[in-house]
């Protein structure tokens, strides 16, 4: 466990520490995967076997998420293996799967069609460097961890909004926690408006890439070198064996995936239609309140990064409906069946 004395006296670490030491007796084993569940989404934890839950209100210090729609609390169960994921995850190359026409041609505001999984031949490579957060020292939990046939996960189901008015350094908490219980790899899942006018509401978009200069870096301050580097590395932050094994599961669940890349705003508030606009300028294909500083934090971890968005729907401007925050949970509880099938399957084969 991280006990460096030149971070006495630091707020940040004080209570990243804090936290870990409140609830660590209750994991019931050393998770490998991550999964923040974005609005509405929050029901694939209900279908699964749950072997723990720790409540946000139960750990000491921790922020509590106000968001509607957001239950706050880690849910700890267990996704059974698919294909060779065992194999990959003891060290065998996991192999190149060809998925539809490429990301070269997605993330374009406005290109669209070469965004599906389908029957091109570009290849996403498998070998990412391998996760090296130097986080969960003493791993004192309950249980055991992984086994051939299952893969170990801890499920975020509500996440902390920069919006509510919580530090960057808060929002950021709950992803540096799962760390230090142990994750190797970690999935975003959010609700979205959509800036590529291709993409319509229930389509589900992985993430390819992101923007977040809208925000401030959950990095400034004094570096946890703990945690990770000073300067971190952002040209891979959504790992490519992560996006093959998403996409494999999405040919093989039959499910359309569009690929793209995510800008994160503030909110509370949607979207003008100029930022629409100028999201889409910058090259963005969906826009949300998330999502892209859980990311960051994690990659400085050295945890690798994969993110799945609900399109929920058409960034403002782009339709005459006004938004609100109840269609957004509509949608996405909509598309919920759709996402756990994709969900559920990717983790299955997740290289961890």
């Amino acid at each position: 466990m991280m006990t460096d004395a030149k971070y006495a006296g630091n707020a940040v670490y004080g209570k990243l520490m804090g936290c870990y030491e409140s609830c660590k007796g209750r994991v019931p084993f050393k998770p490998k995967v991550g999964i923040v569940l974005g609005s509405g989404l929050g029901d694939l934890a209900d279908s699964l076997d749950v072997e723990g839950v720790i409540d946000y209100h139960d750990i000491e210090g921790f922020p509590v998420s106000t968001a509607p729609g957001h239950k706050g609390r880690y849910v700890f169960a267990r996704i059974p293996r698919r294909g060779g994921a065992a194999a990959a995850a003891d060290g065998a190359p996991a192999g190149a799967d060809a998925v539809g026409a490429g990301e070269a041609a997605a993330g374009n505001g406005g290109v669209g069609d070469a965004s599906f999984v389908g029957g091109g031949a570009d290849a996403i490579g498998a070998g990412g460097p391998a996760a090296g957060h130097g986080g969960a020292g003493d791993a004192s939990f309950v249980g055991g961890g992984a086994d051939a046939d299952s893969v170990p996960v801890v499920l975020m189901q509500g996440r902390i909004h920069h919006y509510e008015g919580y530090p960057m350094s808060d929002v950021v908490l709950p992803i540096r926690l799962m760390g230090l219980m142990g994750i190797e790899a970690l999935l975003l899942t959010n609700a979205s408006g959509s800036v590529n006018t291709a993409f319509a509401p229930g389509d589900l978009m992985m993430i390819t890439d992101q923007i977040s200069v809208l925000v401030p870096s959950p990095l400034v301050g004094q570096n946890l070198d703990a945690l990770g580097t000073r300067f971190p590395d952002m040209s891979e932050i959504y790992r490519k064996e992560l996006r093959s094994a998403i996409l494999k599961a999405a040919l093989k669940e039959g499910i359309e995936m569009r690929q793209g890349v995510y800008m994160q705003f503030s909110g509370p508030n949607f979207e003008s239609p100029a930022e629409v606009r100028m999201a889409g300028i910058l090259g963005a294909d969906a826009v949300g309140m998330s999502t892209a500083c859980e990311a960051l934090a994690a990659n400085h971890m050295g945890i690798k990064v994969a993110g799945i968005s609900c399109i929920a729907n058409l960034g403002c401007g782009l339709s005459d409906k006004p938004l609100s925050g109840d269609d957004v949970n509509e949608i996405a509880a909509r598309t919920g069946p759709k996402f756990q099938r994709l969900v559920t399957r990717a983790v299955g084969e997740f290289p961890v």
